[in-house]
C-alpha cells in the first residue's frame, strides 16, 4: 500500500465519455486511490454512471454549474490524498499512468510540485487515440499566451515544463497547500479555462517546478481549440477573453510586463478590436474586469508579496 492518491473527476453533461474514462480509472495499476466526483448540475446520466461504476466514491452534486475551478476546489478541500490527480471526463488514463508519474516525481525531488504525462489527442465518445500529440505540458509565449507543448523541441529541457494541463494532471499536496490563496487552489474567478495556467504561473513564482513524464500515456478529446472558436458557445469565448487578461494581471511582474509589452500589447489590441466588432458577445469579459479591478488587485498583491522567484529568472520561460 503506497501513499493515497485522490482522483478528482468533474462532470457537466459528460455521460457519453464516462464509460471509457471510468474504465481507465478502474484499470490503474496504482491501487491506493480514492475517487471524488463533483457534478455541476448535469441533466444527463453523469451522476448515475459514476455511482454505478464506483459505488464507494465521494460524490458532490451541485445544484448549479459552479464551473471547473470551484468544483475542483470542493473536491480538494475534502480530499485525503497526499497527491491529487485531476482527470477530465473526456480523458482516458492508460493503466500505469498514475504509477509512472508518482515514480518519476519521487525521483525528481520535492521541488517538483506537479506533473503530467504525454497526452495523445483522441476523438469520439470512446476516446480513441489518434497519431497527434495533445499535450506534453504547458509553455508560455511573449504574447502572454499559454500553449500546449506538442513537439519535443518546444520543451526547455528533457523533462521540465512550465506547467501542466488540468486534463490529466498530478499535484503534490504540499504544492497545493503552498500556492492556495484565500482558500482557493484554483482561482474561482476563472470559472473555467486557463485556471491551470494560473496555478502553473503562481507555482513558478513561488519556486516550484513541473515535470513531464514522457512514458506515462493518456488520451484526451480536446473540444476547445482556437480554430473552433467561432463554433464554440458564447460563454466559453467570453471566459477565454476574461481569463487571458486575468492571468497576467495577477501574475506578471513589472519586468516581464515591460519585456513582453511589444508582443502582448499588439495581441491585446487585436483581441479588444475583435470583441468590439465581430465577437460582441464577449463584451461582458471587459466589463467584468473593470468592475472587479479591486478584487483582482488584492489577489495580485497577495501573490506578489509571497513570490520567491524574480521575473528575470522566469523570463527564459516566455519565448
Amino acid at each position: 500500500m503506497g501513499r493515497l492518491v485522490t482522483v478528482v473527476l468533474i462532470t457537466w453533461n459528460s455521460a457519453p465519455y464516462l464509460r471509457r474514462c471510468l474504465d481507465g480509472l478502474a484499470g490503474q495499476t496504482y491501487r491506493d486511490l480514492e475517487l471524488i466526483h463533483v457534478d455541476n448540475a448535469s441533466t444527463d446520466e453523469s451522476v448515475a454512471r459514476v455511482r454505478e461504476r464506483f459505488p464507494d466514491c465521494k460524490q458532490i452534486v451541485n445544484a448549479g454549474n459552479r464551473g471547473f475551478a470551484a468544483a475542483a476546489n470542493q473536491a480538494i478541500r475534502i480530499a485525503h490524498g497526499e497527491l491529487i490527480a485531476l482527470c477530465n471526463p473526456d480523458a482516458y488514463l492508460t493503466s500505469d499512468y498514475i504509477a509512472k508519474i508518482i515514480d518519476a516525481l519521487d525521483r525528481a525531488g520535492e521541488k517538483f510540485g506537479s506533473a503530467t504525462g504525454t497526452l495523445i489527442r483522441a476523438r469520439g465518445y470512446d476516446i480513441e487515440p489518434t497519431q497527434e500529440i495533445d499535450s506534453m505540458g504547458m509553455r508560455m509565449t511573449r504574447t502572454g499566451r499559454h500553449l500546449d507543448i506538442t513537439k519535443n523541441e518546444e520543451r526547455r529541457t528533457d523533462n521540465e515544463v512550465f506547467g501542466v494541463s488540468g486534463a490529466a494532471a498530478l499535484y503534490r499536496r504540499t504544492f497545493i497547500n503552498d500556492v492556495t490563496i484565500n482558500d482557493e487552489y484554483f482561482d474561482e474567478d476563472f470559472f473555467a479555462y486557463r485556471e491551470d495556467a494560473d496555478v502553473a504561473w503562481r507555482g513558478r513564482l513561488f519556486g516550484w517546478r513541473t515535470l513531464h513524464v514522457s512514458e506515462a500515456i493518456a488520451y484526451h478529446v480536446r473540444t476547445v481549440t482556437p480554430e473552433r472558436r467561432r463554433s464554440l458557445p458564447a460563454a466559453i469565448n467570453m471566459h477565454s477573453v476574461k481569463n487571458r487578461f486575468l492571468l497576467r494581471l495577477k501574475n506578471e511582474g513589472f519586468y516581464l510586463a515591460l519585456r513582453n509589452a511589444p508582443f502582448e500589447l499588439s495581441r491585446d489590441l487585436i483581441t479588444i478590436g475583435a470583441v468590439l466588432t465581430i465577437e460582441r458577445s464577449s463584451l461582458p469579459a471587459l466589463r467584468w474586469l473593470w468592475r472587479n479591478r479591486r478584487r483582482i488587485l488584492e489577489k495580485r498583491r497577495a501573490i506578489q508579496r509571497r513570490r520567491r522567484v524574480s521575473d528575470r529568472a522566469l523570463a527564459e520561460w516566455f519565448r
